[in-house]
């Protein structure tokens, strides 16, 4: 009876007791009910990922994590908190994307952009790792052909770049434009992925938009691999879509430079 009576007593204790303040956070991060980030190094550096549970929220850059959560802060309008590594799925999803660039498999949120943020980047993610799309040809898969400027800046307020990869989307005249990151970063991204940026502005200076090849008569994308495939003797080049029907070529089935008659 008295070592009962003690142990009521030690309860009741425990309710003058409080937890520390990081326990709760901490508790709810391990059970994917709170936003947390961490850093992974990537081809050009330290980023900070964001994710509540298995799904990716926000990647940015920052010079030390104090500086990213300031940043996030005023981006984002919410706080958010340091997590010692990244959950072992996640982190794998990650790895893996980001070698291949190919981020299909892993889970995003992108609850908090309009539906037609939400299209535009979920088209850029169609865009193949080593190719370039323009942002015309976004606004019209999405069905807004007139939307090519609302579609840059849908763009340039994508919380997840390197993973939807907005650096894949250029100019209608192939010329590399601006990132987030800064155009450097894009170019540097691009050349990792095979493409030529150098040669790209080369297109771009002497007016050629499109390729074809005079066997099949299609024309594509200049990065489209079918494009590649192409070789020198049976290049054409072509200042526009009207420029290369009216030659009697059609678009590429695979890369879609012009809606298909």
């Amino acid at each position: 009876m008295k070592a009962g009576r003690s142990l009521l007593r030690d309860l009741r204790g425990l309710g003058q007791t409080r937890a520390p303040a990081t326990i709760a956070p901490a508790v709810l991060e391990r059970l994917g009910l709170t936003e947390a980030y961490a850093a992974v190094e990537t081809a050009i550096g330290r980023v900070w990922v964001v994710f509540k549970g298995d799904t990716v929220r926000a990647l940015r850059r920052a010079a030390s994590a104090a500086a990213f959560e300031a940043a996030f802060r005023r981006e984002f309008g919410r706080p958010v908190r340091a997590a010692e590594a990244l959950p072992a799925p996640l982190a794998a999803g990650l790895r893996q994307a980001l070698a291949g660039g190919d981020a299909r498999g892993v889970r995003f949120d992108l609850g908090g952009l309009s539906p037609f943020e939400q299209a535009v980047l979920r088209k850029a993610l169609e865009v193949p790792a080593g190719q370039v799309r323009t942002y015309a040809w976004v606004a019209r898969e999405i069905g807004r052909p007139a939307a090519v400027r609302a579609v840059g800046s849908a763009l340039g307020r994508n919380p997840i770049p390197l993973l939807i990869p907005c650096h894949r989307i250029v100019r209608s005249d192939n010329r590399i434009s601006d990132y987030i990151f800064g155009p450097d970063v894009k170019r540097a991204l691009l050349a990792g992925e095979g493409v030529d940026p150098a040669g790209l502005e080369r297109l771009a200076s002497s007016g050629v938009r499109y390729v074809g090849s005079d066997t099949t008569k299609i024309y594509c994308f200049p990065t489209c691999r079918a494009a590649r495939r192409i070789t020198e003797r049976h290049r054409v080049p072509f200042r526009s879509e009207r420029h290369a029907t009216g030659a009697g070529y059609r678009p590429c089935r695979l890369c879609r430079p012009a809606v298909a008659s």
